[in-house]
């Protein structure tokens, strides 16, 4: 296993080092931290060398414990989690979750969020966040409540007489409105979750929960898929004050 991590690193490092080069900084091992009252100094970018490093240090003590996570709260429920990288080198910073062909979860991450993450509280706490959405069973709703919705205005939009075609784009309204519906409050549920696994694992979720301080705040609009930024850090914090 080691071995295999180490080519993975070497093969990550080159790929994120061809994407841009990124001044040097020295990262600090993981460790049960207590949650900082003080507010951190933003944390300074980190090389294509260190970034390939925090990356596979977390999938490597992280998985296993995601994996006993998931066994202990589901039924029934494939926890052999895959990690797999986006290795193209233009798709933005991202991460998702989602399943193969034979029921597999797979989580996955871009180059760019590998490079933009600046610790390996922060790769530890959207890899937990990517395995709640698993373990509490968001994509299998999500798609149910998308059927519903495109099966509820695709009907309405029959009943009034609409043409094939303008019912099979009511259907895709639908299932977009559906698909919607829940989405934020399984950002929230995944992020309180995901704040557990990465406390197991002896990451910082709150330094790791920084990250949403370099990207845009959604905000509340009608539909979005994520919640406003502060409230995902409230739910961090209230989970954590749990956990103490």
């Amino acid at each position: 296993m080691r071995r295999a991590l180490s080519f993975v690193f070497i093969g990550l490092a080159a790929a994120l080092a061809a994407c841009a080069p990124l001044p040097v900084v020295v990262v600090d091992e993981p460790g049960p931290r207590p949650v900082q009252v003080a507010q951190p100094q933003p944390a300074a970018p980190v090389d294509a060398s260190t970034a390939a490093r925090n990356f596979s240090a977390v999938v490597a003590r992280m998985e296993p414990l995601a994996e006993r996570e998931c066994q202990a709260r589901t039924r029934n429920v494939n926890c052999d989690f895959m990690i797999v990288i986006d290795d193209r080198p233009n798709v933005p910073a991202n991460a998702f979750q989602t399943v193969d062909r034979n029921g597999r979860p797979v989580i996955g991450f871009t180059l760019a969020l590998i490079r933009e993450a600046r610790n390996q509280d922060e790769i530890a706490f959207i890899l937990g966040h990517e395995a709640a959405h698993h373990i509490l069973g968001h994509l299998p709703r999500q798609q149910q409540s998308a059927a519903t919705g495109a099966m509820i205005l695709g009907t309405l939009a029959s009943l009034g007489g609409a043409s094939a075609a303008d019912v099979e784009a009511f259907q895709r309204a639908g299932a977009t409105i559906g698909a919607r519906t829940y989405s934020r409050e399984f950002e929230l549920e995944a992020d309180a979750l995901g704040t557990v696994i990465a406390y197991r694992s002896g990451y910082d979720p709150m330094r790791g929960a920084e990250f949403f301080n370099r990207i845009p705040d959604p905000g509340n609009r009608f539909l979005g898929t994520h919640p406003p930024n502060a409230q995902r850090m409230e739910i961090v914090r209230r989970t954590m004050a749990g956990l103490r």
